[in-house]
């Protein structure tokens, strides 16, 4: 079968289209055939070795795919790795069917952003109704979706920030109240702003470096920042304990691969997400798709801030 197999790390470059033998399903295993595979961010830290997880040569990335199993089921699935590919296997407690009304862009969308988006909010800092919410890159995968669930979980005033005047409006028509440059110098002074002088309760940050400093520096009274990535690959200063005391301030860390261990933690916030895509009052952003052959330029286009929520890839193109 054709699948993106790299055999040394590096950038978009090692990226190659490769025939491969096809997987077979064990035991307790299902196998699908991949109408769409699913590109984030992560992968790009995968294919270059600087993933929070241990990578092994050779790999065919992709974490998630959807598609249809031999039975006709049409499923949405986590995979570890394995999806950029005409096929791939999945255990059976991480396969979901994927419901009338949920496209298969928004199956993708929803089960790995959109289950991370869900913990941010709910099991990370614990969102409580008239808090105000700072979303970084609310344009992305996971921001595009945190914002609209935060407004529909009661948050008072939604900021997200975004690269460009084009990717503001959107998270605009998303239903945050404030949009913002995320550029890290004034970062902190902007934010206040954009909160009507205020410091912000909860923080959403997953770029890193100076963003993750400033960002902790507008955190209010009692606020909390969940840190999930690290999109700049710079570090932040570090945080001595006494600046958590004051305040009362806390910081988490959030992983989604913690929650593989059980299944509920996903199958359970999947399905909440499934059921509001199906109502209409949950948007999955689809930003765009790519042929087998065109993943590098999607890793490029990812890498260079160019996209806008989800990416999908076409294994048979």
């Amino acid at each position: 079968m054709r699948a993106i197999q790299i055999t040394e790390f590096g950038g978009p470059e090692v990226l190659k289209v490769s025939d491969v033998p096809a997987p077979v399903a064990g035991e307790g295993q299902v196998l699908i055939t991949v109408d769409r595979a699913g590109i984030n961010y992560a992968d790009t830290h995968q294919v270059e070795n600087s993933y929070l997880s241990k990578t092994e040569l050779p790999l065919i990335p992709g974490g998630e795919v959807v598609g249809q199993t031999a039975d006709g089921r049409r499923v949405v699935a986590l995979v570890g790795s394995g999806g950029y590919a005409e096929q791939a296997v999945a255990h059976a407690p991480y396969a979901w069917d994927v419901p009338e009304g949920v496209s298969d862009g928004d199956a993708l969308a929803l089960v790995l952003q959109g289950t991370t988006a869900w913990h941010l909010l709910k099991t990370s800092t614990h969102l409580q109704p008239g808090e105000s919410v700072l979303v970084h890159a609310g344009a992305g995968g996971v921001g595009s979706l945190a914002v609209q669930l935060a407004k529909l979980w009661g948050a008072g005033r939604v900021i997200a920030t975004a690269s460009t005047e084009e990717k503001r409006k959107q998270v605009l028509e998303l239903g945050a109240d404030a949009a913002i440059d995320g550029t890290p110098e004034g970062l902190k002074d902007r934010i206040l702003e954009a909160n009507g002088g205020k410091s912000v309760d909860i923080v959403l940050e997953m770029v890193g470096g100076p963003t993750f400093d400033e960002s902790f520096d507008a955190l209010a009274r009692f606020g909390r920042l969940v840190t999930f990535g690290a999109a700049s690959r710079q570090s932040a200063a570090p945080i001595d304990p006494s600046r958590l005391m004051k305040g009362s301030k806390t910081i988490a860390g959030f992983w989604l691969a913690d929650c593989f261990a059980n299944p509920q933690l996903l199958s359970g916030p999947l399905a909440e997400l499934f059921d509001l895509t199906a109502a209409g009052k949950l948007r999955p952003i689809v930003g765009g798709e790519y042929g087998l052959s065109e993943v590098a330029t999607a890793h490029e286009d990812m890498r260079a801030r160019k996209t806008v929520g989800k990416l999908l890839l076409d294994p048979t193109r």
